[in-house]
């Protein structure tokens, strides 16, 4: 299991995180949602070993994620940026090379790569730069790279920890992205997501963790977490809260089309 344990952070004198209790189990997918600002990012950027929090402790199986080499942490658990940035000019298959261990036999590398990028839709692309491919192109190899380097691993039970995966996407290949982490559940890894987009973490997630100003206010399942009361306290705006005829929560934004912004807005 990946946790956080009373986990605080700050940045100077700004903090980010206060007291915030995490857990993510193997074969679950838990998404981290709320407002700009609420921390969510930053709380997956210290679970994942980028930032050592200021309070607190993460733990992976029981040992400190702090105590774990970076070589033992890759095969553990394979984090997506926000906004994952290239150095070079690599092609989208020399992209997701970059995240196999060397110890990996050639063969079972490219049949990896193969496979993923037949997965995120890229097979076509796998020899162009990926300095030239839109926005979206771009995010997807980024996603295969990190599932690459998860499934290299060849052991059930690591974290994929994706922060916003479908920002850049239209709405085909968000779907495809979720359908993807879903099959890593699963396989029998534990997925860390930060979602802006609600409805995709009500129709998605195992478990929702609801954070606003650095807490976490809700962590259960998406039924019991968005609320139309909660919504629009953390939002500050009106959210009307539906249910689906599959029972789970559809999350609508009430607004007048010829209501004024307020003034300086």
């Amino acid at each position: 299991m990946l946790q956080a344990l009373g986990v605080g952070h700050s940045f100077g004198r700004t903090e980010v995180l206060r007291d915030v209790n995490v857990r993510v189990r193997p074969g679950e997918m838990v998404a981290l949602c709320g407002p700009n600002g609420a921390g969510k990012s930053t709380l997956l950027a210290v679970m994942a070993g980028d930032y050592a929090p200021k309070q607190g402790l993460v733990q992976l199986d029981g040992r400190s994620v702090a105590d774990l080499p970076p070589n033992v942490l890759a095969r553990r658990r394979a984090v997506l940026e926000q906004a994952p940035s290239l150095s070079a000019g690599f092609t989208v298959r020399e992209l997701l090379a970059l995240g196999i261990p060397r110890d990996v036999p050639p063969e079972r590398a490219n049949v990896l790569i193969r496979e993923t990028l037949r997965d995120v839709a890229l097979t076509d692309r796998a020899d162009d730069n990926c300095l030239i491919l839109s926005g979206g192109q771009r995010h997807r190899a980024h996603l295969a790279r990190v599932l690459v380097q998860l499934a290299a691993s060849d052991k059930a039970g690591g974290y994929l920890m994706l922060d916003e995966p479908t920002a850049s996407l239209d709405i085909a290949h968000q779907l495809a992205t979720m359908r993807i982490a879903r099959r890593a559940v699963r396989l029998g890894d534990g997925v860390l997501v930060v979602l802006h987009d609600l409805n995709l973490a009500a129709a998605f997630a195992d478990r929702v963790v609801l954070m606003h100003e650095g807490r976490v206010v809700a962590d259960g399942a998406g039924t019991d977490v968005f609320t139309t009361e909660r919504l629009s306290a953390i939002y500050e705006t009106e959210i009307a809260v539906e249910r689906a005829g599959n029972g789970r929560p559809r999350i609508v934004p009430v607004y007048d089309p010829d209501t004024q912004p307020a003034h300086g807005a």
